[in-house]
């Protein structure tokens, strides 16, 4: 007997209509909600990024339209390229398969979905986007006249738009989202409308775009899991001292000090990747700064309120737990810099309590410190001074803001389209639980991290002033292991090279694998994810150094190790925290942690 066959049901397109309908008036009312805010005495957002963005690429067109030919060259190539396009669309529905005209990157999971190639109307969608986006970044690029800082905000802005108005970000224009929708009914994107109405809630009248499911996580349980004691407290940090896994233990214990710019805890994030967990069960007593997420009462605490109050404090407070006068310091990003800065201004006073230290994606030279640049002009740092004179500090949202829009498809459009336009809400993930977990910065200490590293460079260039006292790091002879990573877009690993001929000692520089964030937190592992270079001093020019660099399988972590105990190989009996001169005053990850921006 032959089988039934069920056509496929129509799309209820009368369904598609009523949602819609509501999709409009949801989005109307969630457009209103921040305009309303402001009018019931919400404070507005001093400085416009738009404006900015509208000024910077306003310079670019002007630099073709000031000569006519050559941009009548510059829009006869686009022209010739979308000719290319059609031929190729013609020879392609002639049953031929031709080479596309341009293609996507092959790590460009946008247009992964078989329909950008299979059907041909998306297939010239697609490659549209791509013959426009290549042209309008030569066009930046090739732009004469400009100088690079606005170049650079120019190609950095381009991005951003180019990112936004990608064909994969709306429904008719992307085969996948099209066809959920149809099969839906449109009930994804009511979905989707609710969760975005959520968010901008959450935000406080801003749209916060969610990036996980916030409440899988707990401090303590799911994140920051290390067991360990908070041995001190001041306005400014928390030590955490954490307890040991070995019976003995260098004797020569290490201090951590984190950005404050994030929280500390993406060395801590589970037990099978955490950094902090992996160094204690080698057998270091490991102490960890937990900044405060600072509010208005924080707005006067500068650069030399968190070396004294943070790092100097911590060391004192290290010799009363452990009776040791010296430790070995560790400083992960912005981090790293105070801890540079701190460094210079001991060997500047004769206070050498700091035996060695380990640099993780840090800077010291800004001259080439990557995509934060861009908001380093004098017009934009006193917009954003401006703001912190409000409140007294920056608000976490905006820096979070600032670090999603340097990898804008992966952070900022993915959850987009996952979340308000497929309608899922976000899977649970730790590491953008963290991402997620914005921070605060005081007034003074932010704008003398702007004006002294992103705009002045004064510490590479041994012109930094803190406490009365010019540093200059060529005074800095400890030993020095300084990590970058290939792909970082926040440290690029140009800028941490050139910065480890700044310091007067010996620098071990070793560049692994991946950015910012995965290539530092690597572990060891059975089917090691990243390797490592290593190749001697940092001298001479990077892509030489590189290159005669010797490739390592697996994580850092080990030949780090090596490192940090050929400093100081004796041992002594496992420390336990809270058990000798400092009491424990809460069980790690402590409380300032879990305060929330």
């Amino acid at each position: 007997m032959a089988t039934e066959r069920t056509s496929p049901a129509a799309p209820d397109f009368e369904t598609i209509a009523r949602n819609a309908n509501q999709l409009a008036e949801s989005f109307r009312q969630s457009a209103l909600q921040p305009f309303e805010r402001m009018g019931q005495g919400g404070a507005a957002q001093g400085g416009n990024e738009i404006d900015e963005m509208t000024r910077t690429l306003t310079k670019v067109a002007e630099t073709w339209l000031s000569d006519p030919e050559k941009a009548v060259r510059a829009q006869t190539r686009l022209t010739e390229s979308f000719a290319a396009l059609w031929a190729s669309t013609a020879a392609r529905m002639q049953g031929q398969q031709p080479v596309p005209v341009a293609a996507p990157d092959a790590k460009d999971k946008r247009f992964a979905h078989e329909d950008w190639i299979k059907n041909p109307v998306f297939d010239i969608i697609k490659q549209s986007y791509f013959i426009f986006s290549r042209w309008a970044e030569e066009m930046v690029e090739k732009a004469e006249g400009l100088d690079e800082h606005t170049r650079h905000k120019a190609e950095f802005y381009l991005r951003q738009l180019l990112s936004a108005y990608s064909p994969s970000n709306f429904v008719m224009t992307n085969p996948e989202l099209l066809r959920q929708t149809l099969e839906e009914g449109g009930a994804n994107l009511m979905r989707g409308m609710k969760m975005l109405q959520e968010d901008i809630q959450a935000g406080g009248g801003q749209l916060r775009v969610r990036q996980t499911d916030l409440a899988a996580f707990t401090f303590g349980e799911d994140v920051a899991v290390t067991p360990g004691e908070v041995v001190f407290r001041n306005d400014l940090m928390e030590l955490i001292q954490y307890a040991p896994k070995t019976e003995t233990v260098l004797k020569r214990p290490l201090l951590i000090v984190p950005p404050w710019i994030n929280k500390f805890y993406i060395l801590d994030l589970n037990p099978q990747k955490s950094l902090i967990g992996w160094m204690v069960s080698q057998g270091i007593t490991v102490f960890v700064i937990s900044w405060v997420n600072p509010d208005e009462r924080h707005r006067d605490k500068d650069f030399e309120s968190y070396m004294r109050e943070g790092i100097e404090t911590a060391i004192d407070m290290i010799g009363v737990a452990t009776g040791e006068s010296e430790v070995a310091a560790a400083g992960y990003c912005v981090g790293g810099t105070l801890l540079a800065v701190t460094l210079a201004y001991q060997a500047a006073t004769g206070n050498r309590r700091i035996k060695n230290a380990t640099f993780l994606t840090t800077q010291v030279d800004f001259t080439h410190a990557g995509d934060l640049k861009v908001f380093a002009d004098e017009e934009q740092i006193k917009q954003i001074e401006g703001r912190m004179a409000e409140r007294g500090y920056l608000e976490g949202a905006r820096m979070a803001n600032a670090f999603n829009m340097l990898r804008p498809n992966d952070l900022i459009w993915s959850h987009v389209v996952n979340n308000y336009v497929k309608g899922k809400p976000p899977q649970a993930f730790d590491l953008l639980y963290w991402n997620a977990d914005a921070t605060r910065m005081p007034a003074a200490n932010h704008s003398f991290y702007l004006r002294n590293c992103y705009l002045n460079n004064t510490l590479a260039k041994g012109q930094m002033v803190l406490g009365n006292v010019r540093l200059d790091l060529k005074k800095v002879k400890i030993p020095i292991f300084n990590l970058a990573t290939r792909e970082d877009h926040i440290a690029p690993a140009l800028s941490v090279f050139e910065g480890s001929g700044k310091f007067g000692g010996k620098v071990d520089y070793v560049l692994a694998g991946s950015g910012h964030i995965a290539g530092v937190v690597n572990p060891p592992g059975k089917k090691p994810k990243y390797g490592f270079r290593t190749g001697g001093p940092a001298k001479g020019k990077f892509e030489e150094w590189v290159t005669n660099s010797t490739e390592h399988e697996g994580s850092w972590w080990p030949y780090w190790f090596k490192w940090i105990e050929e400093q100081a190989p004796e041992r002594v009996p496992a420390r336990i925290p809270g058990a000798g001169a400092l009491p424990s005053l809460a069980p790690a990850p402590g409380t300032y942690v879990r305060m929330k921006s």
